[in-house]
């Protein structure tokens, strides 16, 4: 019998303007019983930030974006850049197993477990494996939505929301768009939390379930089965941005 794999490797995309160190950061309060499982690559976008950023004065310049955005989330622009410069680090950096993604990161991750199966993109990279998503999205253009996200996605996910995040409405469109997504709900907003007791306990089996399967199967109804589906982190929890 092959002996189970320590970690898993992932890919971690930044939100809008920020950085992979941003992000390392946040990620890195997260408890060790989760990170000692994660080998994580930072990736930052393609482009400079064009305007303030929200993490100024708690991590350090030079911030990032990934594509931009009007009001609503119906049109973008850039993201032509965006996925040529994750399809290609992946390719040529992979295999990895999983994508973590906070934000615009999430929303590009969602994309990508579209499009791989339809052979669209990633073609030269196995099935990614899991996604972790913060904050995330759909991109809501009607052209975009139409093929994107139907039939649901089969990727297993993390999906971590916040009661006071003001994308909270959009995300719940996200999580429907995925079959038995696990939901984590924190009492902050538009942030990376630091996880509670029992989201740490979540997350740290959907891992070990993930590390203990062949790569070639993908149900993870056991873990919905024994943990449910949504949790619900208890009011206090710290900021991961916070002074370090």
């Amino acid at each position: 019998m092959a002996a189970t794999r320590q970690k898993l490797r992932v890919l971690c995309i930044h939100g809008f303007r920020t950085s992979g160190s941003v992000l390392q950061k946040q990620i890195s309060r997260w408890d060790s019983s989760i990170t000692e499982k994660l080998d994580m690559c930072f990736l930052d976008g393609p482009l400079p930030a064009t305007g303030k950023s929200e993490v100024e004065g708690i991590f350090p310049p030079p911030y990032y974006e990934w594509f931009q955005y009007n009001e609503d989330f119906t049109k973008f622009k850039n993201l032509d850049k965006a996925f040529p410069l994750i399809v290609d680090y992946m390719e040529q950096n992979g295999p990895f197993d999983g994508l973590l993604g906070f934000s615009q990161g999430a929303m590009l991750c969602a994309v990508l477990v579209c499009y791989q199966p339809q052979g669209l993109m990633l073609q030269n990279h196995p099935p990614i494996r899991f996604i972790i998503s913060i904050s995330g999205i759909k991109f809501r253009d009607p052209e975009m939505s139409s093929f994107l996200y139907s039939p649901p996605i089969k990727c297993p996910s993390v999906h971590i929301t916040g009661a006071k995040d003001y994308v909270k409405e959009f995300s719940k469109d996200l999580i429907q768009a995925f079959e038995n997504p696990l939901v984590i709900t924190h009492p902050q907003g538009h942030i990376v939390p630091k996880l509670d007791t029992q989201a740490i306990k979540l997350l740290q089996h959907f891992i070990d379930i993930i590390l203990k399967q062949d790569q070639k199967k993908h149900n993870i109804g056991s873990f919905h089965g024994a943990y449910g589906r949504t949790n619900k982190m208890s009011k206090g929890d710290g900021l991961l941005h916070s002074k370090l």
